[in-house]
């Protein structure tokens, strides 16, 4: 919700621009450059620094895909950025990927014979006792 008042206040001075300096001045260049400067900016500022904040925060939307093949186990907020645990029963890793503000320098940790879904070979089920 937080993210459309975001867009609704952007269009809002995007359209007060226009009218301003374009309807009512008849500078039209200025207007449009103004706006385009604006409408980069606050695009900018909402994907490199206020989506996850939002979302986190004050109940945003984002949507991740899970990557073909993989099973997902888990998510967890460390500051502002989301981290994904996904499990690749291909290569037996679990896969920890944050998703930081922009997908910049955004993390990767992977455990190599992870193989969470199942228990170790010799290793007594989950409720049972070793005899």
């Amino acid at each position: 919700m937080i993210s459309y008042l975001y867009w609704l206040l952007v269009a809002a001075l995007v359209f007060a621009l226009l009218f301003g300096f374009g309807v009512r001045l008849g500078k039209w260049k200025p207007a449009l450059l103004i706006t385009v400067i604006l409408v980069v900016a606050s695009t900018l500022l909402y994907y490199f620094y206020l989506e996850q904040m939002f979302v986190k925060r004050w109940g945003g939307t984002m949507s991740i895909r899970i990557p073909a093949g993989q099973m997902h186990m888990g998510a967890t907020w460390k500051d502002d950025n989301l981290w994904i645990e996904n499990y690749d029963p291909q290569s037996n890793t679990c896969i920890f990927s944050e998703y930081a503000r922009g997908n910049l320098l955004e993390g990767r940790v992977i455990l190599r014979d992870c193989n969470p879904l199942m228990p170790a070979q010799g290793a007594p089920a989950t409720g049972q006792s070793a005899p």
